[in-house]
């Protein structure tokens, strides 16, 4: 599977630049802010940066792990599936920059990084996000080719909303109330999205995430029934698998929804415009970036897929400046508020069927 997110044909590069037979010519609005962040330095990777902190999340994760032990099987245990849960959406973030190529030069030794974090730590089938997160920067919130605002469980149109029929119409209708709700299915289904992925797979490539998939879940029981009796574990299992999905939820949940839809029958946008338009930042200091995983800075990271995470705020300033100059707008929030606008957006959606 491909480990540069943008590097299709006609969409951008590695580095956010067009490839070759893409419309967006050298002279585009987006050439003069790619020649600042590049003369900037701010597309070298950052190798150093995320050896640490990936070294620091896995002391984690083994030191949450050592306390369930030392606790043993007592439901006080259930307490650690917080601190748990956040160290795998740690995790799961590392996994998405490997996907992105942000750690480190070489696609093998990215995709083993992204293997590690995603198959084996998680459960969660990288080839499989990484399929689908490709499609989804190539053309964010384009409902014929982004999977994102495709028709699921949520719909993101109202004329997506406007077939469904039966129990998904009564979903529709209710589903910015049943959004965060939902959410706390999400890490169950994340695991089985990658197993149903496999068939989808190479076969060389199918052993080895089936492998690592496999090994996954029998390492997570073999911990939770060494520890807890079968019902605390299971117990456990559940709601760890809620707080996890609920965390990856609502880091990604602010990036895209309610923000421009672009029209399958309209004019093509260059990547500038394509990424700018459909994507909202998370206003923050710290916590807000240690929260959501540097997915705050969303336009800088959709137009520069690429970019080490830690330079992503270090780029903000150039692309607002960029953005200015040239009258585009460039959608900026708190971060209830952005969560305020995408339920708007669900709810809107399911006005029809109300």
């Amino acid at each position: 599977m491909p480990q540069a997110i943008a590097a299709t044909v006609a969409e951008p590069s590695r580095d956010g630049t067009e490839s070759p037979g893409s419309p967006q010519a050298p002279g585009s609005d987006f050439a003069p802010l790619l020649k600042t962040v590049r003369e900037q330095g701010l597309l070298e990777r950052r190798t150093g940066w995320y050896t640490a902190g990936i070294a620091v999340n896995l002391v984690a994760l083994g030191a949450v792990i050592a306390g369930m032990v030392l606790l043993g099987d007592t439901w006080w245990n259930l307490l650690l599936a917080l601190p748990l849960a956040i160290f795998w959406t740690r995790t799961a973030f590392y996994g998405h920059d490997a996907g992105h190529a942000q750690i480190t030069a070489g696609r093998k030794a990215g995709r083993v990084v992204g293997l590690v974090h995603a198959n084996l730590l998680l459960g969660m089938n990288e080839a499989w996000w990484n399929d689908k997160h490709v499609r989804h920067h190539a053309n964010p919130n384009h409902v014929d080719k982004d999977p994102d605002v495709g028709v699921g469980a949520l719909v993101w149109t109202q004329k997506q909303a406007a077939q469904r029929e039966g129990f998904a119409r009564w979903l529709t209708r209710n589903q910015a109330r049943l959004f965060f709700p939902m959410l706390l299915l999400e890490g169950i289904a994340l695991k089985i999205y990658g197993f149903q992925f496999l068939r989808r797979q190479p076969v060389r490539e199918r052993a080895l995430s089936g492998l690592l998939l496999v090994g996954h879940l029998a390492l997570y029981a073999a911990l939770l029934l060494s520890v807890m009796s079968p019902g605390k574990a299971l117990v456990f299992a559940l709601l760890h698998h809620a707080l996890f999905g609920l965390h990856l939820g609502m880091a990604f949940a602010p990036n895209h929804k309610g923000m421009e839809m672009p029209d399958p029958d309209g004019d093509r946008w260059g990547h500038l415009q394509r990424q700018v338009l459909t994507s909202r930042n998370v206003r923050g200091a710290f916590l807000t970036d240690w929260f959501l995983g540097g997915l705050n800075y969303q336009i800088e990271h959709h137009l520069f897929p690429s970019m080490p995470r830690p330079h992503l705020r270090l780029a903000q300033p150039l692309v607002k400046a960029h953005c200015a100059s040239i009258g585009m707008p460039y959608a900026e929030t708190g971060i209830v508020e952005s969560y305020r606008q995408a339920l708007r957006h669900m709810h809107e959606v399911g006005e029809p069927l109300r």
